[in-house]
């Protein structure tokens, strides 16, 4: 069997073009088989991105806040958004909502196997796995079969742990979440913790770095221990959910179109942002443009417009500073948000500023490091 489409890969990517095909009339017929080697039925992370109205995933948006607070040595301020909302998805119940969705339409079959090849030829691509072949008209990937070397030299890793505490008294403020604090430890680079309160006597708190190496485990949790400890002054707490996880921040190259009928979808298209890590809401973006150009018979354009990339040299501009030692993290994040709007700096993050906006926040930060930088990868061919 030929299906019409096949996607490499269940996780947010591969669900969300899968729910926006099966939303669309035109398509929703097509046949689709999902490909991957886990089954989606745990807790295994969490996305956070902000937007200025009610989204495709409202009715699953786990907490919402209104204003975050940004922490510094130096610098401390409660952000009002404006007209922007900070909103939080649990992984487990995207996935049971896109796949009970899913499982309305007999003509999408999901498979739980190994992947080992996705390769292409005229007129198809063949998915190879430890068990079968199946061939598709197009392949949508996921998998990080085409990701490039992630190198020390050539990449930031944003490696994270959090913890789901519950206090016996209330104590959180749901109101406001804590989006960066950086008076934490910088001995290893970049690294700040946040707070997300989603009840009075429950919050997210997350020790998250942009580094080039992993810790060893143990130092998450003591760091987290710390933190609990000595600033949100809580002695007493069960932890009801872990994550870890480890997103490339890279000058490397992520391909979009890697062979004939093949496109990459999410972290392996390039879609999380090589500055900051988010990936839910560019996700969003991408797979709505795949499937606006299915709708209309159009041929997927893979070519990055002057916009995407204006946006990915400031990103790579950004890694090179801080790969380059010339400003830490902690620097770079305290000047912008001590010098521009929150809802400023959700737009730049989000790649939804005006030029203006672009300048203001550039004229917010030292000249000479981000020169030198941003010349060298408008130069920079990778």
């Amino acid at each position: 069997m030929k299906y019409d489409f096949i996607i490499a890969g269940s996780g947010c990517a591969g669900l969300s073009l899968l729910y926006k095909i099966l939303l669309e009339p035109t398509l929703q017929n097509k046949s689709i088989l999902i490909i991957d080697k886990d089954i989606k039925n745990t807790n295994d992370r969490t996305w956070c991105y902000w937007e200025k109205k009610p989204g495709l995933f409202e009715e699953i948006v786990h907490a919402k806040w209104n204003t975050l607070e940004f922490l510094s040595n130096n610098f401390e301020e409660k952000l009002a958004l404006g007209s922007y909302t900070y909103k939080m998805i649990q992984g487990i119940d995207f996935y049971n909502f896109v796949i009970n969705f899913a499982k309305k339409f007999t003509n999408v079959t999901f498979l739980q196997e190994n992947i080992v090849s996705i390769t292409s030829n005229e007129n198809s691509g063949v998915i190879t796995t430890t068990k079968n072949s199946y061939v598709g008209n197009l392949i949508f990937n996921s998998t990080s079969l085409f990701n490039p070397k992630i190198t020390a030299e050539n990449s930031l890793l944003q490696h994270f742990k959090g913890w789901v505490i519950k206090t016996e008294k209330p104590f959180f403020n749901t109101k406001v979440g804590r989006l960066m604090d950086f008076r934490v430890s910088q001995e290893n680079g970049a690294t700040f913790m946040y707070v997300l309160p989603t009840s009075t006597t429950e919050a997210l708190v997350e020790y998250t770095l942009f580094t080039p190496t992993l810790l060893e485990q143990e130092t998450y949790s003591l760091e987290l221990k710390k933190y609990i400890k000595e600033e949100l002054k809580i002695n007493e707490y069960s932890i009801s959910h872990e994550e870890f996880g480890v997103i490339p921040m890279s000058l490397e190259k992520f391909h979009k179109n890697p062979g004939k009928n093949i496109i990459n979808i999410g972290t392996s298209g390039g879609f999380t942002k090589a500055s900051s890590g988010y990936t839910f809401q560019f996700i969003q973006k991408d797979v709505s443009k795949i499937v606006e150009n299915l709708k209309l018979g159009n041929k997927l354009n893979t070519k990055l417009s002057f916009t995407d990339k204006l946006y990915n040299w400031y990103d790579r501009t950004l890694i090179d500073v801080l790969l380059s030692k010339k400003l830490t993290g902690k620097e770079v994040f305290t000047k912008i948000f001590k010098k521009n709007s929150p809802e400023k700096i959700l737009a730049f993050l989000g790649n939804e500023s005006t030029l203006l906006e672009d300048i203001s926040i550039m004229k917010s930060l030292p000249l000479i490091p981000f020169l030198t930088s941003g010349i060298k990868q408008l130069f920079n061919k990778k």
